[in-house]
């Protein structure tokens, strides 16, 4: 009687952990996922403005700005 119920408390410690972990694995990809829009938003905005910025520039004799 006392090995099944180890045996039961060491299952249901076992499966805690595991649902755990998989919790801790979808909040770490949600916060990679936003991190990388993010990244992806800041770089397409600043190409943007980059962009902008050398078409307001005048160039010189040489194509040196």
């Amino acid at each position: 009687m006392a090995d099944n119920y180890l045996e039961k408390k060491m299952e249901a410690l076992q499966a805690r952990k595991a649902k755990e972990q998989r919790a801790r694995q979808i909040a770490w990809k949600k916060r990679m996922d936003a991190y990388r829009k993010k990244l992806q938003e800041q770089s397409v905005s600043g190409a943007a403005a980059a962009d902008a910025g050398d078409a307001t520039k005048p160039e010189g004799i040489d194509g040196q700005v």
